[in-house]
């Protein structure tokens, strides 16, 4: 692993068993931005002997079936979400289960919908539209922008600025771009999304830090096809859709799991179009990966 010493320079390090044995079930003990103590042993390559608690990450499961988790980027200002509505299309589930993930590790997210140029149907501007005035009522900050025009660039780069930032998405929608347009000498290679399966093909193979012209920094990340949770109790799902929790207080029971108990106000705000149906379907789909899972979708 690569180590970035206060001095600035950088250093291949080994990582000390130890550290693989505290992190059983993650498959990467130490992620890109911890901060980790180097011993010097002389001679040898420099060890990795202990990383400083974190203040936050972002965590998600190694793969749909596996019980390990990933720390995708530790120590975040925030974390930017790039989506993208066309080429490839980014599903409102992965959007919520990443935002979700956000909120239970205490990470600011905002969301990035990047290529808005492609959209050139009324319907594809409408939906835009509609998704960017839901984020932004749940109170999340949104930028819709192309890295490939310009257009709201800037907006993201003043969200950018002085932060540590994690930039994460679905392969292909277009983070290498936003990355060569925001650090020109980033040379970050670009991919190409198949147009068979409008899936994008990975070209990022690890995670880097990388620094911001100005100040600040950007965590670029492999792109994920799927964000499978982890450790979320049952009982806390709804606290991490921040509509639902506040929907909630007016529920008639304290423990209402809002799945099928009477006077659910959340169930109430569903059906009045007052939660969207695509935010309580993604409640849903957390809940049910819990084995022990009895309920039933309502709608």
């Amino acid at each position: 692993m690569t180590v970035r010493l206060d001095d600035g320079n950088t250093v291949n390090c080994k990582m000390r068993g130890v550290l693989r044995l505290k992190g059983l079930r993650c498959t990467n003990p130490v992620a890109v931005g911890d901060i980790v103590q180097v011993e010097d042993k002389g001679g040898d390559a420099p060890v990795v002997g202990a990383i400083e608690p974190r203040r936050n990450y972002i965590i998600r499961r190694a793969s749909n079936l596996s019980k390990e988790f990933q720390i995708i980027a530790a120590n975040l200002d925030q974390a930017v979400l790039v989506v993208t509505l066309f080429n490839p299309e980014t599903s409102t589930t992965f959007i919520d289960r990443f935002l979700a993930t956000a909120e239970a590790y205490q990470v600011p997210a905002v969301l990035a919908f990047n290529k808005v140029d492609l959209l050139t149907t009324d319907e594809l501007r409408q939906q835009l539209t509609d998704l960017k005035a839901l984020y932004e009522r749940i109170g999340y900050p949104v930028v819709a922008m192309s890295a490939s025009s310009g257009e709201g660039t800037e907006q993201l780069r003043e969200i950018l600025s002085g932060k540590m930032s994690l930039l994460s998405g679905n392969s292909g929608v277009g983070k290498s771009s936003i990355i060569n347009l925001l650090i020109p000498d980033a040379h970050v290679r670009v991919g190409d999304v198949s147009h068979t399966h409008h899936k994008g093909m990975h070209t990022t193979t690890f995670s880097e830090l990388l620094d911001l012209p100005g100040g600040g920094a950007l965590i670029d990340t492999p792109g994920v096809k799927a964000f499978g949770t982890i450790d979320f109790e049952r009982a806390e799902v709804a606290h991490y859709f921040p509509e639902i929790f506040r929907t909630s207080h007016n529920c008639r029971f304290n423990n209402c799991t809002h799945t099928h108990e009477p006077g659910c106000a959340v169930l109430d705000a569903v059906e009045e179009g007052n939660i969207a149906r695509s935010r309580f379907v993604s409640y849903m789909s957390i809940l049910e990966e819990d084995p022990d899972n009895k309920y039933r979708k309502p709608f």
